[in-house]
């Protein structure tokens, strides 16, 4: 089978997989959610609420309702977000831009100290260095959110000018508001790094890459240990294969041999795992965004929840759905295109 044709096969199962995703929405939002409690206060005349549910098609049977369903995300109208006081898209609009900034640094992170982690952890098996890359790759797999993202505000925001008296780094938000008006920064993408740096701001652009430094951080840790302990797994098998072996007898320079044609093929599972692991981050990082009170999609989908928005609650499942979806789509292709294997 060429890649073309898989890919236009695995197009078709991406369909039928959206499908399922709408469908399994629409029933989470029946049986769970409160969809009216969006458009009902405490302070709603109880004999309205009829005429809201008519108006909002509650009181239709659920296939017609589905049907809406299925007509309101075609067309982006996904309701009214309280916490965000504006529609739902536009809520997405305005907050996705900070979570695709900060999952965009946390894999930077990520594969900058895991990949080469995990290859010399496998250069030195069951040496000092490899014991301790173990070590430390458990503690990142096995390390509580909640307590890495506080220990690194203490830390980093507190104790370093307390003891040290060095500079600090911001624990809260995305961006300094009052530089901002001060430097005459303007949001043009909603990417502010980006934003910053084509309007010549690169005072802007190293505050927001301040502000973005400790929950990428906090969810990078938490990944090294897996892209670490992947990378060395996977190296280790390669290292064993016939070819490898035949290409030491031949006299290979072992820095050719591993660069050239051991690492090529060692890192095609951390590929894959990369993959889910920015379709993960891309839906919002809940934990991390809520403790550095960072504005992107997790942060908003927190507020959604304790506030009973049922509308952005759901919104946030279907975009993180269809997010998953997507990128797995485009990691298995990228996987077919490395490995030639996988087509058959």
């Amino acid at each position: 089978m060429k890649l073309y044709e898989y890919v236009i096969r695995r197009l078709a199962l991406l369909i039928l997989v959206l499908f399922g995703v709408t469908l399994l929405t629409f029933i989470f939002s029946r049986v769970i959610l409160d969809l009216l409690a969006a458009y009902v206060t405490e302070r709603t005349n109880p004999n309205l609420i009829p005429a809201i549910k008519r108006a909002h098609g509650f009181d239709r049977p659920y296939w017609e309702q589905y049907l809406f369903y299925l007509r309101d995300l075609f067309t982006l109208d996904l309701g009214w977000s309280k916490v965000g006081h504006m529609n739902i898209i536009d809520a997405i609009a305005t907050h996705f831009p900070a979570t695709a900034e900060l999952t965009i640094l946390a894999i930077i992170i990520t594969l900058v100290i895991g990949i080469p982690l995990g290859i010399v952890s496998a250069l030195k098996n069951n040496q000092p260095v490899d014991h301790a890359s173990r070590i430390f790759s458990l503690l990142g797999i096995s390390m509580p959110v909640f307590w890495l993202g506080l220990s690194l505000q203490y830390f980093f925001t507190y104790w370093i000018k307390v003891a040290y008296g060095l500079p600090t780094l911001p624990s809260t938000g995305r961006y300094d508001p009052t530089l901002a008006i001060n430097t005459g920064f303007r949001k043009i993408t909603g990417f502010v790094v980006f934003d910053a740096l084509i309007q010549g701001n690169l005072v802007m652009a190293a505050d927001a890459l301040a502000h973005l430094i400790l929950p990428a951080v906090t969810l990078a840790f938490l990944n090294i240990g897996v892209i670490t302990r992947l990378t060395r797994s996977s190296m280790l098998e390669v290292l064993r294969q016939d070819y490898i072996t035949m290409a030491k007898a031949y006299g290979l320079p072992q820095r050719l041999l591993i660069y050239k044609y051991a690492l090529k093929n060692a890192l095609i599972p951390v590929v894959s795992v990369t993959g889910l692991m920015f379709g993960g981050l891309l839906g919002g990082a809940i934990m991390t965004e809520s403790i550095f009170a960072f504005p992107g999609m997790g942060w908003l989908s927190y507020r959604a929840i304790v506030s009973n928005d049922s509308n952005t609650v759901l919104a946030y499942v279907v975009l993180s759905s269809i997010i998953y979806v997507v990128v797995n789509l485009i990691v298995d292709i990228i996987y077919a295109w490395l490995d030639p294997r996988i087509k058959y």
